[in-house]
Parts: C-alpha cells; sequence; structure tokens
C-alpha cells in the first residue's frame, strides 16, 4: 500500500506502545444534491437500525478485542444501514455499511446535541473499529453532547469490502521490490500491479465501480437521515477531509458542525500529491533525526542529521540486495524497511520506536521495522493476515482519481521526486502506478469542495504533518469558500492535532458543543 494515509488505529496503538517503550483521492461531483442521481426512497431513507452491543473487529475491519466500555460505562453499539450500490438506480441493488455508535450521556443541565459523525482517514480504514480503541478520555466532553458515530465507507471492512489477494499474495507484493532499478525489475513492477487490479476485478469488480468518494459522501447524507439529525455534524480525519468536503459540496444546506484534521489539498492530483507527501515524509524524517542524538537510543553516532540520513540511505540501498532476518516468518526488505520508517513519522509518540527500530537494523535484525510496516498494512493486528485496508486504499483512489500514470511517466517525474526526499522519493514516485490497469475510471484529477451557503468548517492544518502538508489546509479553507472554510494552524509535528494539541482541543470543543466559530487565521503552538 501507498505510504500516503495511516489509519487512527494503527496512529494510536503506535502512540500508545511509544509511551510504553519510553507511540489521496479526488473527484469532481457533477452536480449538487438536488440536480444530481435520482431520491433514494423512503424504505431507505425512513429505515430503523437494529443496534446491538458490538462483537469483536472481524478480519476486514482489523481484527482485535471487542470493544471495551467508556470510561463513563457507556456501552458501544453497532448496527447496519441498507444503501443503494448504484445511486443512479436507487432503487435497485443494496448493500449494508456497519455502523457503531456510543450513545450520548449528558450531565446535570446538559442536553444531547445530536449524532457526530467520524471519519478516521485511509481511505479504506474501518471506523468501526477505530472509534472505540480512540475515543477514550479525549472524546469524554463531546460524548456528553452527542452519540459518537463512525462507520465503514462503502468497500471498507465490513461494508462490501473490497478482497483482491490472500494473505501470502499480499505478503509478497508488499515485500517485493518498489524501486525497480533496471529494465527487468521495471517490467516485474509493472506486471505485478496490473496482476493485482486482475485479482481485484475477479474477486471485487461488482463493487468496484461504486466505491468512490462521491457515493461515500452520498451514504453520509442516507446516514444523517437514517440518525434523525436536521443536519449532519461530522469530524474527518486525514482523507475524512476530503469525504467532508464532497458532502460539504454536494449538500451545502445540511452540514452542520463540521471539523477537519489533517487535511487533504483538494487543488492537487496524484501527482502532484505524491510530491508532497515525499516532501513531507523528508522533512518530518529530519526533524526525527535532528531530535535522535538527544536520546541515548540514538542509532547514530555524533550530533550530525545529515549523518543520520546517511544510515538511513545506506540501509535502504544494502536491502535492496540483501533483506535482512526478523523475529517474524519474513524477511525485511527495502520496501517494507521504507514503509516502516514512514509509519513511524506520523507523530513523534513513535519516534522512539524508530530508534529502537533502526538501532536493531545496525544489527543485522529487521524485527521492529517489519512491525512498524505491519502496523501501517494493519497485518500486526492479526495473527493470520489483513485487514482490508490495502485493498480498498487502491480502490477508492482508482475509482477517484481520473489520471492513470505509465512507467515513462515516472522516469519523467523521478528527478522531482528525488529532489523532493532522498529516502523516500523512488518509493513514492513508483507508487504513481497504484492504478496501473485498474477495470474502472477515475472521476477526475481533483476534487470540487466548494460549498456556497454551507455552516463554517473549521480547517486544521499541522505545520509538521508529514502525510497532509499545512498547504493543504490553506487550499482546502479557500476553496469551501469565503465564510465555509475557518483556517486554523497549529505548529507542532504529527498527522492530526485534536487530542493532541491542548489549544487546538479547547478551540474544537467550544465550536462542537457551544457552537462558537473561532476566528479564521486563530493559531495555537
Amino acid at each position: 500500500m501507498s505510504p500516503h494515509h495511516l489509519s487512527s488505529r494503527a496512529v494510536a496503538i503506535l502512540a500508545s506502545l511509544a509511551v510504553l517503550a519510553a507511540g489521496l483521492t479526488a473527484c469532481t461531483p457533477g452536480a449538487d444534491g438536488a440536480s444530481g442521481p435520482p431520491p433514494v426512497p423512503r424504505t431507505l431513507t425512513e429505515q430503523e437500525p437494529r443496534w446491538t452491543a458490538c462483537s469483536a473487529p472481524s478480519r476486514a475491519q482489523g481484527g482485535g478485542d471487542k470493544p471495551e466500555k467508556l470510561p463513563d460505562g457507556t456501552t458501544w453499539q453497532c448496527a447496519t444501514v441498507k444503501v443503494p450500490l448504484d445511486y443512479a438506480n436507487p432503487d435497485g441493488k443494496t448493500i449494508d455499511l456497519a455502523l457503531v455508535r456510543a450513545a450520548a450521556a449528558p450531565g446535570p443541565g446538559e442536553k444531547r446535541i445530536g449524532s457526530l459523525l467520524f471519519n478516521f482517514g485511509g481511505p479504506g480504514g474501518s471506523g468501526v473499529s477505530t472509534l472505540p480503541l480512540i475515543a477514550g478520555d479525549d472524546y469524554m466532553k463531546l460524548h456528553r453532547s452527542y452519540d459518537l458515530v463512525s462507520f465503514d465507507p462503502r468497500g471498507v471492512g465490513n461494508s462490501a469490502g473490497v478482497q483482491c489477494l490472500d494473505t501470502k499474495a499480499m505478503d509478497a507484493r508488499l515485500a517485493g521490490d518498489s524501486t525497480p532499478d533496471d529494465a527487468a525489475e521495471e517490467e516485474s513492477y509493472v506486471r505485478g500491479a496490473r496482476a493485482y487490479a486482475r485479482s481485484c476485478e475477479s474477486n471485487s469488480g461488482a463493487v468496484l465501480e461504486h466505491v468512490g468518494t462521491q457515493e461515500a459522501a452520498r451514504d453520509m447524507e442516507l446516514m444523517r437521515q437514517v440518525l434523525g439529525d436536521a443536519k449532519l455534524n461530522y469530524f474527518g480525519i486525514s482523507y475524512g477531509t476530503q469525504l467532508g468536503g464532497v458532502y460539504a459540496h454536494l449538500f451545502p444546506d445540511n452540514v452542520g458542525r463540521f471539523v477537519f484534521d489533517a487535511v487533504v489539498d483538494p487543488t492537487e492530483n496524484f501527482l502532484a500529491g505524491g510530491l508532497g507527501q515525499a516532501e513531507g515524509f523528508q522533512s518530518a524524517l529530519r526533524n526525527f533525526l535532528k531530535d535522535c542524538p538527544k536520546h541515548d537510543s540514538c542509532f547514530f553516532e555524533g550530533k550530525d542529521p545529515a549523518q543520520g540520513e546517511k544510515e538511513v540511505v545506506a540501509l535502504i540501498e544494502r536491502l535492496d540486495k540483501r533483506p535482512l532476518p526478523t523475529e517474524f516468518d519474513r524477511p525485511l526488505t527495502q520496501s517494507l524497511a521504507l514503509n516502516g520508517i514512514a509509519a513511524a513519522l506520523y507523530g513523534e509518540e513513535s519516534w522512539a520506536i524508530l530508534r529502537d527500530a533502526l538501532t536493531e537494523t545496525e544489527k543485522g535484525n529487521g524485527t521492529v521495522l517489519l512491525w512498524l510496516s505491519d502496523m501501517l498494512n494493519e497485518r500486526a493486528f492479526l495473527e493470520d493476515g489483513y485487514s482490508n485496508i490495502n485493498d480498498a486504499n487502491t480502490a477508492v483512489n482508482c475509482a477517484d482519481y481520473k489520471d492513470r500514470y505509465t512507467a515513462a511517466d515516472v522516469h519523467r517525474h523521478l528527478p522531482a521526486f528525488r529532489k523532493a526526499s532522498g529516502v523516500f522519493g523512488d518509493w513514492m514516485a513508483w507508487g504513481l502506478l497504484q492504478c496501473a490497469g485498474w477495470p474502472v475510471e477515475g472521476h477526475a484529477p481533483t476534487i470540487d469542495v466548494s460549498a456556497d451557503g454551507a455552516g463554517p468548517v473549521l480547517v486544521i492544518g499541522n505545520t509538521g504533518d508529514p502525510a497532509t502538508p499545512y498547504e493543504g489546509a490553506e487550499k482546502m479553507a479557500d476553496e469551501l469558500g469565503e465564510g465555509v472554510g475557518i483556517h486554523l494552524t497549529v505548529d507542532g509535528e504529527g498527522h492530526g492535532t485534536y487530542g493532541v494539541n491542548d489549544c487546538l482541543t479547547r478551540v474544537v470543543d467550544k465550536y462542537l458543543l457551544k457552537g462558537s466559530v473561532p476566528k479564521d487565521g486563530t493559531s495555537c503552538s
């Protein structure tokens, strides 16, 4: 899987374990909600979900234990909602979307506001498994006034989840050489991408045409009606900001209190997004290397970050020819190492793990770095394989992005990617072939999030975000429209700010709970 988006589930576990150790898509909707597809039948808009106690997440959702109660004793409930497979034919075949909620628990003198719907990114991350895992203390103020609700978007987890490869084949795909050095390796890489696309079509062809962001946004509108809310209140993180932007464009009159954190740039195509992320991860690596000598566990001697980067580059070059042994039944290859390093750069909380991982590689042991890669790929949660985040990520990206790149395109853009990052450049450049041979045409090269008439949307950019660089928040706020996008800045490191930065968390809580809109340009350090 491309490193572009790490699920919040993996971020949360990386962050918690680090404490113990010291833890792009685009589519342009062609019409607004009024002049788009035919209306959805009342049998769907008026359905009543049957909420029952949640079971443990399925393999497709990432596995793990049955969700624990919230600190106030609230039990998580799960349900399914039927939605049209094809909104152009809303009376036709339906699919089930998996939902999870914790019903609001108002305190004395408090009232329930409604539902607050979350999407934690990916694309491809399961909201049903993520929300109970990360809610905890950070969300308790919100829980007093809102039903906390999330879902598996279509194509994800238990919502008609896309399936392409079995565990053995996915292991081989992710471990394979993703930075070809000669014609033979290049041919093998392209052939593998096309074979992967064929396997997705063979195993999930019926849903591939219908898993794009526009369809998922229409699902959210249907969920709003089913949940009984006059307007949709929404908290989107990473890819979830893009999903929220498409919803605001389609249904501006139904936008309630919206928050976007770790914001995707809606003006970038797949190429520009990849370049931006190459720069972002390189910047995050540079900051990690500056911090490393402050700790006894630093993997390189001296205090020069340039020396640390040289050692990382040398490691990546060695792994291209000689993978390292691990305590798992799989070796650490170059691709898996790059994936693992990227996983740890999503937040400062996991820097301690990365220091240990790189120290161990110097001793000839790739176990910790492979574990980090498994976290990003959602393999580490399961004994017998992966969630479907890799398959869903590709399916949504390829349904949304219209551009299809070739090996010739990669060669043309390689110099720019190498300039952006001496460590990640080649890897991310070849990631442009994610949709090679894909059987479904993408919607458009960029996304339209213009939302005139919508309520205010808080758009939060973190200056040190490697995966969704800070500039994307500025662009999102501008594209939403004057008076709609309220741009907020956090001067910090990491992918996402709510629950991490106290200043920003207070601003968001005041907005979601009281409706108090902060001044555009508000900054938190």
